[in-house]
């Protein structure tokens, strides 16, 4: 491409940003960890195509929402949670004006560091990593590890701090009155990033830097909240009935409703404010429907039976894995389909511990159970 040409095309993809919200995040304002130069591609655009044509992105396919192993091909899986979240997102940032692209691009990598069996298996691996290597494991941060250190071959993808930045802030977990930004810098991100390994509860309540980050931590909720719901109902685990008329009455009793109700609300309570937040009303009983969500779907989405199979399995993987690299065993599948496409700077910087749980962490539902069907059986039905 002639250098004219070049120009007009970096012209048109930076168009829009003309008539952003001035609480909005320009790309000219985007921030690189390793410096780089880029093309016709906006840096936060440019993120988007980095995180969707990563491997990880292609097994959000097969990683649990919060029903595992059923046989409804309409039950959510991460994917459809993930990409929920990118239009409530994109939704929302377009009705305040503000920069989409970067919304995008925390929102599709927002889930990255989640593990097979979803909550269930990240509390396994966090009890792993406590004992093992006397630090926390937790999606978020897992997520911003993968991108900055595993991902491309131990390489990284360098992500914008901004992106790498929603990611780590996204917690949907942790809902709040109001969804503030909180100006960083490198150094400030990289300490935040640190500290969480030893103080998983700091972790929590990070606050993004930018008001795009907080959009999508608060649509990271707005995502799952009805649609888990339907899966519930689906799956014959819960009648729509069943949902208070305190909450059904503010917020409506199905996905489409509740969706609606909230992203209108924040829109009309945030439009050309510096944060994001909700009313009153909206939000007491969005926290409601929360702690409802908590005691009736996601307590009960797998037995004790099958969680103290899935901790034994996993256990069992942790240890035969990490015997194999002690004893530099190639022909084991953790060599086979990952540590033999890793760095050397991968494999020198990084505790083989470490090595071990970033392999297990990325793995998808079903090839956890499969390998963890070598060495367990199985005796619970499915």
């Amino acid at each position: 491409m002639d250098e004219l040409r070049k120009e007009q095309a970096k012209a048109n993809f930076l168009r829009k940003e003309k008539d952003l919200s001035k609480y909005a995040t320009k790309s000219s304002e985007a921030v690189r960890l390793k410096k780089e130069t880029e093309d016709i591609r906006p840096p936060f655009f440019h993120d988007i195509d980095r995180i969707i044509h990563s491997l990880s992105y292609t097994r959000y396919l097969n990683k649990t929402q919060v029903f595992t192993l059923n046989d409804n091909d309409h039950v959510s899986r991460r994917i459809t949670h993930v990409q929920l979240v990118s239009k409530i997102a994109r939704t929302i940032g377009r009705a305040l004006n503000l920069n989409e692209d970067l919304i995008e691009a925390i929102a599709l990598g927002h889930d990255i560091g989640h593990t097979p069996l979803g909550h269930a298996g990240e509390a396994i691996l966090n009890k792993l990593s406590l004992e093992e290597l006397g630090e926390y494991f937790a999606h978020n941060i897992q997520g911003v590890r993968y991108y900055m250190s595993v991902a491309t071959d131990g390489e990284g993808l360098n992500l914008t701090l901004q992106t790498l930045d929603g990611i780590m802030t996204h917690n949907g977990e942790m809902l709040s009155p109001i969804y503030e930004p909180i100006p960083k810098d490198k150094e400030e991100f990289l300490r935040e990033y640190n500290e969480s390994y030893k103080d998983i509860n700091k972790s929590k309540k990070y606050r993004p830097m930018t008001l795009e980050g907080c959009v999508v931590r608060i649509s990271d909720i707005i995502g799952y909240i009805g649609r888990d719901i339907e899966d519930a109902i689906m799956l014959g685990k819960l009648k729509r009935n069943d949902i208070p008329k305190e909450i059904s009455n503010i917020l409506g009793d199905n996905n489409r409703d509740i969706v609606n109700t909230i992203i209108l609300d924040i829109i009309n309570e945030s439009l050309d404010k510096p944060y994001i937040k909700m009313s009153d009303e909206v939000y007491h009983a969005l926290f409601a429907l929360k702690k409802f969500n908590s005691d009736n779907i996601y307590k009960l989405s797998m037995s004790k039976e099958e969680l103290n199979y899935y901790e034994k399995g996993i256990y069992k993987l942790y240890h035969i894995y990490l015997e194999d690299i002690k004893s530099n065993n190639k022909n084991s599948i953790i060599y086979k389909i990952f540590l033999l496409q890793q760095s050397n700077n991968y494999i020198e910087t990084t505790n083989i511990k470490r090595q071990v749980i970033d392999f297990i962490a990325g793995m998808t539902d079903d090839f956890l159970i499969k390998e963890i069907k070598k060495y367990i059986t199985c005796n619970f039905k499915k």
